[in-house]
């Protein structure tokens, strides 16, 4: 029934004299989406609409699927669009698709009728009450409600007619890459990939670094983060993936520094090799999936320590969520299931027993300085040894 899209977005329509810049950026992510879903697409901008035209058999299901992962988008509107040959076509055609469409449903309607092309002979008032009276007289089953209809039938009336009644929600948000790049610390658990997610939402092209320890680790919860990935980038477009091979570091810091202290001065080199990956990618900042006091190491005074070991902004989207939070959305962004899975990664190896929730950050410097006669060296192996993987939803 349907071959074109009408694609609605909100913030991108109120940025004036930039509004091109981020129509554009989401007219290159749908074109980017679609390309994994079969059928034939051509994307368009038109007089500040975005359209998604069809070619022939395609699948829709799955067509509006990949559209509700493209950040930007606030609505996907199936529409048939007419050409103008007269109201008495036009009739004919709104009375044909509300049968179709609702066929023998007891529902409620509203005619929604918009005239941008004012020298169409009726006007707006004139369109809704014709076309009003067409669809009872069609639809027997359909009353009118003009408060709270079950259905909107908006008729615009441009250079062309266009029908629809469905707006399909999309995740909404800013197209990706329109407000610079960051660098995920990405594990394995729930929360740093619904960090990800939530930053990319708001137009940031994130890359993402994994700190393995092999053989504390296994490949199995490294291919698990690659997964996670995949996941994330669905929505966020190709990510560059950092695994860093973090296992002589931790045994270091572990085997010299107080062991109340570990996750807290592990963090700390954890942001500072983030940082180094960062930089070196153009990457204006760190994302990390952190929550105030849901574990020791993300108290107020543990966050503050941590910061302290980078020079640029972190930003923690998830800082005031509680946990079931942070699970819904992981299951509402498909995460939650491979985040789950049995296989842990470095964090969770070298865990103390009774880790400090309230570190002084002169106390955990000074510590540190306990690694001085190697950390250099180390720090050099594991930036010099990481491996990139490029990772495609």
């Amino acid at each position: 029934m349907f071959q074109s899209f009408l694609i609605k977005y909100a913030e991108i329509g109120i940025k004036g004299k930039n509004r091109f810049i981020f129509e554009d950026a989401l007219v290159r992510h749908i074109v980017r989406t679609l390309k994994k879903v079969d059928g034939t697409f051509k994307v368009t901008k038109e007089m500040g609409r975005i359209f998604v035209f069809t070619e022939g058999d395609f699948d829709y299901e799955g067509t509006i699927e990949a559209l509700k992962t493209v950040f930007g988008i606030s609505g996907i509107c199936p529409v048939q669009i007419l050409e103008d040959e007269g109201f008495e076509h036009l009739s004919a055609a709104v009375a044909d698709y509300m049968k179709a469409m609702y066929g023998d449903e007891k529902k409620t309607f509203k005619v929604a009728a918009r005239r941008a092309n004012k020298k169409y002979p009726l006007d707006t008032m004139e369109l809704n009450m014709e076309l009003g009276g067409v669809i009872l007289d069609a639809c027997p089953n359909l009353t009118v409600d003009v408060h709270n209809p079950d259905i909107y039938m908006t008729v615009e009336v441009r250079d062309k007619i266009y029908l629809y009644s469905e707006i399909i929600p999309g995740p909404g948000g800013m197209p990706v890459g329109t407000n610079g790049s960051a660098m995920l610390l990405l594990s394995g658990g729930i929360d740093s990939p619904v960090a990800g997610y939530m930053v990319s939402k708001r137009g940031v092209r994130i890359d993402a670094v994994y700190f393995h320890a092999p053989p504390y680790t296994s490949e199995r919860a490294k291919q698990k983060v690659v997964d996670l990935a995949k996941e994330v980038a669905v929505y966020t477009g190709p990510i560059r993936l950092h695994v860093v091979n973090f296992t002589d570091i931790q045994l270091a810091i572990y085997e010299k520094c107080p062991h109340e202290e570990l996750t807290i001065i592990m963090r700390r080199y954890m942001m500072k090799i983030a940082q180094h990956f960062a930089e070196e990618t153009g990457a204006l900042s760190l994302i990390t999936g952190e929550s105030i006091g849901q574990v020791a190491s993300q108290t107020m005074h543990s966050l503050y320590c941590t910061d302290a070991a980078t020079t640029i902004p972190v930003f923690r989207p998830c800082i005031g969520m509680d946990k079931e939070e942070i699970v819904t959305l992981s299951k509402k962004i498909g995460t939650y299931e491979t985040s789950i899975l049995p296989f842990e990664d470095c964090c969770t190896i070298f865990v103390a027993k009774h880790p400090v929730t309230k570190p002084v950050l002169k106390t955990i410097e000074r510590s540190e300085k306990k690694l001085a006669d190697v950390i250099d060296d180390l720090m050099k192996t594991a930036l010099e040894t990481t491996e990139v993987i490029h990772v495609e939803g």
